[in-house]
């Protein structure tokens, strides 16, 4: 981050300065974890559900801090000088949205039910290969990461693409009100979170907060082969850009294909490739071109920067496991992305078969049973060779595939990821493409760590046998 004093820190909080303190002297980092603590750090104090980072004032203090900002009912020491406030939480809020004000760097909010990662992602890695600039660490996507993205900013940084979650109505107004994108990018609406939500329309009504906030000189890049996403576009103050497959859109991605492991596909002419399955990840290449243009980059340099994209692990990637292929999209699952995995692998084009591993979908409320069944009816649809379901909505998955014509020997229900083990030893052979996708609490990367395993299995050398003299 850009050099800060402690006054401007004490103004921008309505702080009250306790202890010895040089008010104009400057920090450039803020850590709210005492154990990643640097010399020369301010460490902000947060309150969490299994930790309070006032119980760890001494520790940041023996590590280098040379400041803190603390709860003015909950310091029990003067291990470091301090500015008192009423709730971290809000301070840190207000902090960064007062950094906001200081900085040049263009901002891109992104927003969206799912995509949202990778969407960013993308977008950072192809700007960067021509911009300096930066992203959202991680999921750093709330209350807490959006403040602390905005904070991780330096002066040389032109963009910073900001991923913004939402997990109940309004937290997006929240959020962009701190970060105030001049760019924003909303990538779907579908159903997630809805157990907080309530329904796909205040879903929308949230991920559209995104828009009120975008200056009336800024861009919106909008999913237009989304409903939902299509009609936020007279929301907007400032220009939209509608891009997707549909007629309707204003840029049209088209001959769509995967290969290798590529998506690839034609737009204006000009032909682009990420390195990543499944014509679902679209929207993200096409917002990335997008804003790429607005920062004035070719035709050229965006292909070129697309092609440096990697999926972050858990997110739709690929690799090469033995005879196999494995695609580990463990991180999160909602009904739109499961159905996109489905798609994926039915586009596959050289696999010898074809086997989708799923866990529960959670947080969906009282349709969460539906759900599962529509996912039942799309691995059917999509031509699965194998089904493998693991979760109390199994039943409920396996069925409605059985129900849609999936053969009952390409089905199976799982208790536990031994079973699912046994199971893919004898499923698997030499080009078979496995895609293994669930909810964060089902732990399906446990499932992505034995197939690696079983793959090392089989293509361990044999240790030949002495035989006697």
């Amino acid at each position: 981050m850009q050099a800060v004093t402690f006054r401007e820190l004490s103004n921008a909080v309505q702080g009250r300065p306790i202890g010895v303190m040089l008010l104009d002297i400057a920090f450039e980092r803020v850590e709210t974890d005492s154990r990643r603590v640097r010399p020369g750090d301010l460490f902000w104090a947060l309150k969490g559900p299994h930790h309070d980072g006032h119980d760890h004032l001494a520790e940041a203090a023996e590590r280098g801090a040379v400041a803190c900002v603390a709860e003015q009912g909950a310091i029990v020491s003067l291990a470091l000088p301090t500015i008192a406030v009423a709730d971290t939480r809000r301070a840190l809020a207000d902090f960064a949205a007062w950094y906001r004000t200081q900085l040049s760097t263009r901002i891109i909010g992104i927003t969206g039910s799912v995509g949202k990662t990778t969407t960013r992602h993308m977008l950072y890695s192809t700007l960067s290969s021509r911009i300096p600039g930066t992203e959202s660490p991680g999921n750093f996507n709330n209350e807490i990461g959006v403040p602390l993205s905005l904070l991780g900013i330096s002066a040389e940084d032109q963009f910073a693409a900001i991923e913004l979650a939402a997990r109940k109505p309004g937290d997006i107004g929240d959020l962009t009100r701190i970060a105030r994108p001049e760019i924003g990018i909303i990538t779907h609406v579908s159903p997630a979170h809805l157990e907080s939500f309530g329904s796909l329309e205040e879903i929308a009504r949230t991920k559209g907060e995104l828009l009120d906030y975008l200056p009336e000189h800024g861009l919106a890049v909008l999913n237009g082969d989304n409903e939902y996403v299509r009609d936020m576009a007279c929301l907007a103050r400032c220009n939209v850009v509608l891009v997707g497959t549909g007629e309707h859109c204003d840029l049209r991605a088209e001959h769509l294909r995967s290969e290798n492991g590529q998506m690839r596909f034609t737009l204006e002419g000009h032909e682009y490739a990420v390195h990543c399955p499944g014509t679902h990840l679209i929207t993200s290449a096409l917002a990335t071109i997008v804003v790429a243009r607005q920062f004035g980059m070719s035709s050229d340099e965006i292909a070129t920067g697309l092609l440096e994209f990697l999926p972050v692990p858990g997110r739709c990637r690929s690799v090469p496991v033995g005879e196999w292929t494995l695609i580990d999209d463990t991180y999160n699952a909602s009904p739109a992305s499961m159905a996109a995995a489905c798609d994926t692998l039915r586009e596959w084009p050289t696999a010898s078969r074809r086997i989708l591993i799923t866990g529960d979908m959670l947080e969906l409320g009282p349709d969460s049973r539906t759900y599962h069944e529509a996912l039942g009816r799309q691995a059917a649809a999509a031509g699965l060779d194998g089904l493998i379901s693991l979760g109390s909505h199994a039943p409920d998955v396996l069925r409605a595939a059985r129900q849609a014509g999936m053969a009952g020997g390409c089905l199976a229900q799982c208790e536990g990821s031994e079973i699912a083990e046994m199971l893919l030893d004898c499923w698997l052979e030499p080009g078979t493409v496995v895609l293994v996708k669930g909810s964060r609490g089902m732990h399906m990367e446990t499932i992505v760590e034995q197939i690696r395993d079983l793959a090392a299995s089989r293509i361990a050398p044999e240790i030949p046998l002495r035989r006697a003299a």
